[in-house]
Protein backbone atom coordinates (compact mmCIF):
# COMPACT_ATOMS: atom_id res chain seq x y z
CA UNK A 1 0.00 0.00 0.00
CA UNK A 2 1.06 3.54 -0.97
CA UNK A 3 0.46 6.52 1.45
CA UNK A 4 -0.93 9.62 0.01
CA UNK A 5 1.91 11.74 -1.78
CA UNK A 6 2.59 15.07 -3.50
CA UNK A 7 3.54 14.32 -7.10
CA UNK A 8 5.00 17.01 -9.08
CA UNK A 9 4.60 17.22 -12.97
CA UNK A 10 6.67 18.84 -15.24
CA UNK A 11 6.23 19.72 -19.32
CA UNK A 12 6.37 22.24 -21.90
CA UNK A 13 3.49 23.63 -23.57
CA UNK A 14 2.83 21.05 -26.58
CA UNK A 15 0.19 18.41 -27.22
CA UNK A 16 2.41 15.70 -28.09
CA UNK A 17 4.11 16.37 -24.89
CA UNK A 18 1.19 17.12 -22.34
CA UNK A 19 -1.48 14.29 -23.91
CA UNK A 20 1.04 11.46 -23.00
CA UNK A 21 1.16 12.37 -19.80
CA UNK A 22 -2.38 13.29 -18.91
CA UNK A 23 -4.01 9.68 -18.24
CA UNK A 24 -1.20 8.47 -15.79
CA UNK A 25 -1.78 12.11 -13.70
CA UNK A 26 -5.74 11.56 -13.91
CA UNK A 27 -4.62 7.52 -12.41
CA UNK A 28 -2.48 8.76 -9.83
CA UNK A 29 -5.11 11.77 -8.20
CA UNK A 30 -7.70 9.15 -8.45
CA UNK A 31 -5.67 7.17 -5.93
CA UNK A 32 -5.26 9.84 -3.82
CA UNK A 33 -2.07 11.48 -4.32
CA UNK A 34 -1.89 14.97 -4.58
CA UNK A 35 -0.67 15.80 -8.20
CA UNK A 36 0.92 19.14 -8.99
CA UNK A 37 1.33 19.88 -12.53
CA UNK A 38 3.62 22.42 -13.67
CA UNK A 39 2.90 24.40 -17.56
CA UNK A 40 2.53 27.58 -19.27
CA UNK A 41 -1.08 28.59 -19.19
CA UNK A 42 -2.06 27.33 -22.58
CA UNK A 43 -2.29 24.04 -21.74
CA UNK A 44 -3.92 24.99 -17.64
CA UNK A 45 -7.64 24.09 -18.74
CA UNK A 46 -6.61 21.16 -20.33
CA UNK A 47 -4.39 20.02 -17.25
CA UNK A 48 -6.96 20.87 -14.63
CA UNK A 49 -9.27 18.42 -16.15
CA UNK A 50 -7.35 15.62 -14.85
CA UNK A 51 -8.03 16.54 -10.81
CA UNK A 52 -4.23 18.13 -10.49
CA UNK A 53 -3.22 21.42 -9.19
CA UNK A 54 -1.87 23.59 -12.22
CA UNK A 55 0.91 25.49 -10.85
CA UNK A 56 1.81 27.92 -14.25
CA UNK A 57 4.41 29.45 -14.98
CA UNK A 58 5.70 31.27 -18.31
CA UNK A 59 7.05 29.87 -21.45
CA UNK A 60 9.56 31.42 -24.14
CA UNK A 61 9.11 28.85 -26.29
CA UNK A 62 6.76 29.07 -29.62
CA UNK A 63 3.59 28.03 -28.68
CA UNK A 64 1.19 25.51 -30.82
CA UNK A 65 -0.28 28.88 -32.46
CA UNK A 66 2.98 29.89 -33.98
CA UNK A 67 4.31 29.95 -37.54
CA UNK A 68 6.38 26.16 -37.20
CA UNK A 69 9.58 28.55 -38.87
CA UNK A 70 9.90 29.91 -35.79
CA UNK A 71 11.78 27.11 -34.29
CA UNK A 72 14.21 27.37 -37.25
CA UNK A 73 16.18 24.68 -39.39
CA UNK A 74 19.86 23.74 -37.63
CA UNK A 75 20.26 21.58 -34.68
CA UNK A 76 21.27 23.94 -32.24
CA UNK A 77 17.95 26.21 -33.59
CA UNK A 78 15.77 23.49 -31.91
CA UNK A 79 17.87 23.13 -28.96
CA UNK A 80 19.00 26.61 -27.70
CA UNK A 81 15.25 27.70 -27.33
CA UNK A 82 14.98 24.72 -24.58
CA UNK A 83 18.06 25.35 -23.08
CA UNK A 84 17.31 29.16 -22.88
CA UNK A 85 13.55 28.32 -21.41
CA UNK A 86 14.94 25.98 -18.74
CA UNK A 87 16.70 28.69 -17.79
CA UNK A 88 14.69 31.17 -17.25
CA UNK A 89 11.55 28.57 -16.09
CA UNK A 90 13.96 27.22 -12.96
CA UNK A 91 13.33 31.36 -10.99
CA UNK A 92 9.64 30.39 -11.55
CA UNK A 93 9.47 27.01 -10.30
CA UNK A 94 11.97 27.08 -7.46
CA UNK A 95 9.04 30.36 -5.95
CA UNK A 96 5.80 27.91 -7.54
CA UNK A 97 7.08 25.07 -5.22
CA UNK A 98 9.08 27.20 -2.14
CA UNK A 99 7.47 25.52 1.04
CA UNK A 100 5.73 22.98 -1.18
CA UNK A 101 8.55 20.28 -2.69
CA UNK A 102 6.95 16.91 -3.91
CA UNK A 103 8.11 13.97 -2.58
CA UNK A 104 8.72 12.70 -6.13
CA UNK A 105 8.95 14.35 -9.52
CA UNK A 106 7.73 13.05 -12.73
CA UNK A 107 8.94 15.02 -15.69
CA UNK A 108 8.42 14.90 -19.80
CA UNK A 109 12.23 14.70 -21.31
CA UNK A 110 11.55 18.03 -22.73
CA UNK A 111 11.71 19.37 -19.04
CA UNK A 112 15.53 20.49 -17.81
CA UNK A 113 14.17 22.37 -14.94
CA UNK A 114 12.43 19.74 -13.50
CA UNK A 115 15.38 17.17 -13.25
CA UNK A 116 17.27 20.00 -11.56
CA UNK A 117 14.57 20.59 -8.78
CA UNK A 118 14.32 16.99 -8.00
CA UNK A 119 18.49 17.29 -7.18
CA UNK A 120 17.44 20.27 -5.45
CA UNK A 121 15.20 18.74 -3.67
CA UNK A 122 17.10 15.53 -3.03
CA UNK A 123 13.43 13.11 -4.72
CA UNK A 124 13.47 11.10 -7.05
CA UNK A 125 13.08 11.81 -10.44
CA UNK A 126 11.31 9.78 -13.26
CA UNK A 127 10.81 10.68 -16.78
CA UNK A 128 7.72 10.09 -19.15
CA UNK A 129 8.99 9.75 -22.49
CA UNK A 130 6.24 10.05 -24.72
CA UNK A 131 8.54 9.10 -27.82
CA UNK A 132 11.42 7.04 -28.58
CA UNK A 133 14.77 6.26 -25.64
CA UNK A 134 18.38 5.78 -26.29
CA UNK A 135 19.48 2.81 -26.84
CA UNK A 136 22.64 0.90 -25.27
CA UNK A 137 25.04 2.07 -28.49
CA UNK A 138 22.71 5.29 -29.33
CA UNK A 139 26.01 7.71 -28.83
CA UNK A 140 27.91 6.45 -31.22
CA UNK A 141 25.09 5.81 -33.99
CA UNK A 142 23.50 8.94 -33.69
CA UNK A 143 24.21 11.52 -31.36
CA UNK A 144 27.69 11.60 -31.94
CA UNK A 145 27.55 11.90 -36.07
CA UNK A 146 24.57 14.29 -35.28
CA UNK A 147 26.63 16.75 -33.39
CA UNK A 148 29.97 16.16 -35.30
CA UNK A 149 29.45 19.43 -36.97
CA UNK A 150 27.55 21.81 -34.25
CA UNK A 151 30.13 21.05 -31.81
CA UNK A 152 33.10 22.18 -33.82
CA UNK A 153 31.31 25.61 -34.42
CA UNK A 154 31.67 28.38 -31.72
CA UNK A 155 27.78 28.78 -31.70
CA UNK A 156 28.03 25.28 -30.11
CA UNK A 157 30.91 25.00 -27.86
CA UNK A 158 28.63 28.37 -26.33
CA UNK A 159 25.82 26.33 -26.18
CA UNK A 160 27.45 23.15 -24.28
CA UNK A 161 29.19 25.96 -22.15
CA UNK A 162 25.97 27.80 -21.10
CA UNK A 163 24.55 24.07 -20.49
CA UNK A 164 27.12 23.31 -18.18
CA UNK A 165 27.81 26.45 -16.36
CA UNK A 166 23.93 26.05 -15.88
CA UNK A 167 24.08 22.97 -14.10
CA UNK A 168 27.12 23.44 -12.31
CA UNK A 169 25.09 26.45 -10.51
CA UNK A 170 22.85 24.21 -9.63
CA UNK A 171 25.22 21.39 -7.86
CA UNK A 172 25.08 19.06 -11.03
CA UNK A 173 28.49 17.74 -12.88
CA UNK A 174 26.79 15.55 -14.95
CA UNK A 175 28.07 16.47 -18.60
CA UNK A 176 24.54 18.05 -20.28
CA UNK A 177 24.46 15.26 -23.09
CA UNK A 178 23.39 12.28 -20.16
CA UNK A 179 21.95 14.96 -18.20
CA UNK A 180 19.27 15.19 -20.93
CA UNK A 181 18.99 12.28 -22.81
CA UNK A 182 20.10 9.46 -19.74
CA UNK A 183 17.23 9.67 -17.21
CA UNK A 184 17.82 6.98 -14.01
CA UNK A 185 14.20 6.25 -14.09
CA UNK A 186 11.91 6.41 -17.44
CA UNK A 187 8.52 5.17 -18.26
CA UNK A 188 8.11 4.87 -21.98
CA UNK A 189 4.60 6.03 -22.95
CA UNK A 190 4.89 4.52 -26.57
CA UNK A 191 4.84 0.78 -27.50
CA UNK A 192 8.02 -1.17 -27.45
CA UNK A 193 7.09 -1.79 -31.28
CA UNK A 194 7.56 1.88 -32.21
CA UNK A 195 11.34 1.45 -30.56
CA UNK A 196 13.73 1.03 -32.47
CA UNK A 197 16.59 -1.29 -31.18
CA UNK A 198 14.51 -2.04 -28.62
CA UNK A 199 16.34 -5.12 -27.57
CA UNK A 200 19.31 -2.90 -26.95
CA UNK A 201 17.51 -0.69 -24.70
CA UNK A 202 18.60 -0.71 -20.92
CA UNK A 203 15.04 -1.99 -19.30
CA UNK A 204 16.41 -1.33 -15.72
CA UNK A 205 15.95 1.94 -16.48
CA UNK A 206 13.09 2.03 -19.26
CA UNK A 207 9.88 0.51 -18.73
CA UNK A 208 7.83 0.56 -21.44
CA UNK A 209 4.08 1.02 -20.67
CA UNK A 210 2.45 1.56 -24.22
CA UNK A 211 -0.43 3.92 -24.99
CA UNK A 212 -1.92 5.70 -22.03
CA UNK A 213 -5.17 6.77 -24.36
CA UNK A 214 -8.12 7.18 -22.06
CA UNK A 215 -11.77 7.52 -23.36
CA UNK A 216 -11.09 11.15 -24.51
CA UNK A 217 -14.48 11.97 -24.05
CA UNK A 218 -13.99 15.92 -22.79
CA UNK A 219 -12.58 15.89 -26.37
CA UNK A 220 -15.74 15.44 -27.91
CA UNK A 221 -17.23 12.35 -30.39
CA UNK A 222 -17.49 11.80 -34.11
CA UNK A 223 -20.07 10.20 -36.08
CA UNK A 224 -19.08 7.79 -39.06
CA UNK A 225 -21.58 8.66 -41.74
CA UNK A 226 -24.05 6.38 -43.19
CA UNK A 227 -22.99 6.05 -46.61
CA UNK A 228 -19.26 6.14 -45.98
CA UNK A 229 -18.35 2.90 -47.35
CA UNK A 230 -14.62 3.81 -46.06
CA UNK A 231 -13.39 6.95 -44.15
CA UNK A 232 -9.81 8.11 -43.83
CA UNK A 233 -8.16 10.55 -41.34
CA UNK A 234 -5.41 12.98 -43.09
CA UNK A 235 -3.71 14.75 -39.66
CA UNK A 236 -0.47 16.37 -39.55
CA UNK A 237 -0.58 16.66 -35.73
CA UNK A 238 -0.57 20.28 -34.50
CA UNK A 239 3.08 21.93 -35.37
CA UNK A 240 3.90 20.95 -38.81
CA UNK A 241 0.49 21.70 -40.27
CA UNK A 242 1.18 24.52 -42.80
CA UNK A 243 0.50 22.33 -45.70
CA UNK A 244 -2.11 23.71 -48.15
CA UNK A 245 -1.13 22.27 -51.47
CA UNK A 246 -0.82 18.99 -49.55
CA UNK A 247 -4.52 18.82 -48.55
CA UNK A 248 -5.26 19.50 -52.22
CA UNK A 249 -3.77 16.34 -53.15
CA UNK A 250 -5.38 14.87 -50.40
CA UNK A 251 -8.87 16.36 -51.53
CA UNK A 252 -8.29 15.11 -54.63
CA UNK A 253 -7.29 11.59 -54.08
CA UNK A 254 -10.10 10.99 -51.46
CA UNK A 255 -12.69 13.20 -52.89
CA UNK A 256 -12.55 11.29 -56.02
CA UNK A 257 -13.03 7.43 -54.41
CA UNK A 258 -16.42 6.23 -55.06
CA UNK A 259 -17.48 5.23 -50.87
CA UNK A 260 -15.03 7.10 -49.25
CA UNK A 261 -15.35 9.62 -46.60
CA UNK A 262 -12.45 12.01 -46.09
CA UNK A 263 -12.08 14.04 -42.57
CA UNK A 264 -9.44 16.36 -43.19
CA UNK A 265 -7.54 17.91 -40.72
CA UNK A 266 -5.78 21.66 -41.54
CA UNK A 267 -4.61 22.96 -38.28
CA UNK A 268 -4.78 26.75 -37.75
CA UNK A 269 -2.11 27.34 -40.15
CA UNK A 270 -4.08 27.31 -43.22
CA UNK A 271 -7.39 28.86 -44.58
CA UNK A 272 -10.13 26.08 -45.48
CA UNK A 273 -10.47 28.76 -48.66
CA UNK A 274 -7.00 27.85 -49.99
CA UNK A 275 -8.25 24.70 -50.71
CA UNK A 276 -10.78 25.54 -52.87
CA UNK A 277 -14.04 23.86 -53.68
CA UNK A 278 -14.26 20.51 -51.93
CA UNK A 279 -16.53 17.72 -52.70
CA UNK A 280 -19.69 16.62 -50.27
CA UNK A 281 -17.59 13.84 -49.36
CA UNK A 282 -14.66 15.98 -47.73
CA UNK A 283 -15.01 17.84 -44.57
CA UNK A 284 -12.22 20.19 -43.36
CA UNK A 285 -11.74 20.62 -39.68
CA UNK A 286 -8.98 23.23 -38.22
CA UNK A 287 -9.30 20.33 -35.07
CA UNK A 288 -10.43 17.27 -34.78
CA UNK A 289 -11.17 14.62 -31.62
CA UNK A 290 -8.30 12.57 -33.36
CA UNK A 291 -8.88 9.35 -31.30
CA UNK A 292 -12.41 9.35 -31.58
CA UNK A 293 -12.16 9.37 -35.24
CA UNK A 294 -9.76 6.58 -35.55
CA UNK A 295 -11.89 4.05 -33.65
CA UNK A 296 -14.06 4.16 -36.59
CA UNK A 297 -11.69 4.95 -39.31
CA UNK A 298 -10.17 2.50 -42.16
CA UNK A 299 -7.00 4.61 -42.85
CA UNK A 300 -4.76 7.29 -41.29
CA UNK A 301 -2.91 9.61 -43.26
CA UNK A 302 -0.65 10.86 -40.18
CA UNK A 303 2.92 13.12 -39.78
CA UNK A 304 4.02 9.92 -37.96
CA UNK A 305 4.50 11.90 -34.83
CA UNK A 306 4.96 9.45 -31.61
CA UNK A 307 1.50 10.06 -30.07
CA UNK A 308 -0.52 9.52 -33.49
CA UNK A 309 1.61 6.58 -34.26
CA UNK A 310 0.66 4.80 -31.31
CA UNK A 311 -3.26 6.04 -31.23
CA UNK A 312 -2.84 4.23 -35.38
CA UNK A 313 -1.43 1.15 -33.76
CA UNK A 314 -3.74 0.98 -30.89
CA UNK A 315 -7.14 1.28 -33.01
CA UNK A 316 -6.04 -1.32 -35.23
CA UNK A 317 -5.88 1.40 -38.23
CA UNK A 318 -3.40 1.39 -41.52
CA UNK A 319 -1.13 4.50 -42.03
CA UNK A 320 0.29 5.96 -44.65
CA UNK A 321 2.69 8.38 -43.12
CA UNK A 322 4.34 11.41 -44.43
CA UNK A 323 7.09 13.02 -41.52
CA UNK A 324 7.73 16.25 -41.32
CA UNK A 325 10.15 16.52 -38.68
CA UNK A 326 12.97 15.45 -36.17
CA UNK A 327 11.59 11.91 -35.05
CA UNK A 328 8.25 11.63 -37.37
CA UNK A 329 11.34 9.94 -40.31
CA UNK A 330 12.13 7.11 -37.91
CA UNK A 331 8.26 6.67 -37.22
CA UNK A 332 7.60 6.16 -40.29
CA UNK A 333 10.26 3.72 -41.23
CA UNK A 334 9.44 1.66 -38.46
CA UNK A 335 5.64 1.95 -38.87
CA UNK A 336 6.22 0.60 -42.66
CA UNK A 337 9.17 -2.10 -41.55
CA UNK A 338 6.03 -3.09 -39.49
CA UNK A 339 3.90 -4.03 -41.96
CA UNK A 340 1.31 -2.12 -41.18
CA UNK A 341 2.11 1.70 -43.10
CA UNK A 342 3.31 3.05 -46.50
CA UNK A 343 6.09 5.82 -45.76
CA UNK A 344 5.04 8.53 -48.19
CA UNK A 345 8.04 11.37 -48.47
CA UNK A 346 5.99 14.44 -48.78
CA UNK A 347 7.59 15.57 -52.18
CA UNK A 348 5.73 12.11 -53.36
CA UNK A 349 2.41 12.28 -51.83
CA UNK A 350 0.63 13.25 -54.86
CA UNK A 351 -2.99 12.32 -55.49
CA UNK A 352 -2.09 9.14 -57.16
CA UNK A 353 0.35 8.13 -54.73
CA UNK A 354 -1.94 8.41 -51.90
CA UNK A 355 -4.45 6.82 -53.19
CA UNK A 356 -2.33 3.88 -54.34
CA UNK A 357 -1.28 3.58 -50.72
CA UNK A 358 -4.47 3.88 -49.44
CA UNK A 359 -6.01 0.83 -51.32
CA UNK A 360 -3.01 -1.61 -51.41
CA UNK A 361 -3.71 -0.65 -47.23
CA UNK A 362 -7.13 -1.21 -46.32
CA UNK A 363 -8.09 -4.67 -47.61
CA UNK A 364 -4.93 -6.24 -47.13
CA UNK A 365 -5.84 -8.93 -44.87
CA UNK A 366 -2.14 -9.29 -43.63
CA UNK A 367 -2.02 -5.98 -43.01
CA UNK A 368 -4.92 -6.14 -40.44
CA UNK A 369 -3.87 -9.14 -39.05
CA UNK A 370 -0.40 -7.65 -38.29
CA UNK A 371 -2.80 -4.74 -36.82
CA UNK A 372 -4.38 -6.76 -34.44
CA UNK A 373 -1.13 -8.48 -32.82
CA UNK A 374 0.51 -5.37 -32.16
CA UNK A 375 -2.87 -4.42 -30.53
CA UNK A 376 -2.91 -7.26 -28.84
CA UNK A 377 1.11 -6.41 -27.57
CA UNK A 378 0.15 -3.27 -26.36
CA UNK A 379 -2.39 -4.28 -24.28
CA UNK A 380 -0.49 -6.54 -22.39
CA UNK A 381 2.14 -3.83 -21.66
CA UNK A 382 -0.41 -2.26 -18.99
CA UNK A 383 -0.77 1.28 -20.08
CA UNK A 384 -1.72 3.99 -17.34
CA UNK A 385 -2.40 1.51 -14.80
CA UNK A 386 1.16 -0.07 -14.82
CA UNK A 387 2.44 3.33 -15.12
CA UNK A 388 0.27 3.96 -11.91
CA UNK A 389 1.82 1.04 -10.25
CA UNK A 390 5.45 1.75 -11.58
CA UNK A 391 5.33 5.38 -10.08
CA UNK A 392 4.13 4.13 -6.68
CA UNK A 393 6.77 1.81 -6.80
CA UNK A 394 9.51 4.35 -6.81
CA UNK A 395 7.43 6.41 -3.92
CA UNK A 396 7.76 3.15 -1.67
CA UNK A 397 11.12 3.08 -2.91
CA UNK A 398 12.05 6.48 -1.58
CA UNK A 399 10.64 6.10 1.61
CA UNK A 400 12.04 2.64 2.79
Amino acid sequence: MTGRAHIAMFSIAAHGHVNPSLEVIRELVARGHRVTYAIPPVFADKVAETGAEVKLWNSTLPTPDDDPSAWGTTLLDHVEPFLNDAIQALPQLIEAYAGDEPDLVLHDITSYPARVLAHRWGVPAVSLSPNLVAWEGYEEEVAEPMWAEPRRTERGRAYYARFEAWLAQNGITQHPDPFAGRPARSLVLIPRALQPHADRVDETVYTFVGACQGDRATQGDWQRPADAEKVALVSLGSTFTKQPAFYRECVRAFGELPGWHLVLQVGKQVDPAELGAVPANVEVRSWVPQLAILRKADLFVTHAGAGGSQEGLATSTPMIAVPQAVDQFGNADILQGLGVARHLPMAEATAETLRASALGLVDDPEVARRLKDIQAQMAEEGGTRRAADLIEAELRAARA
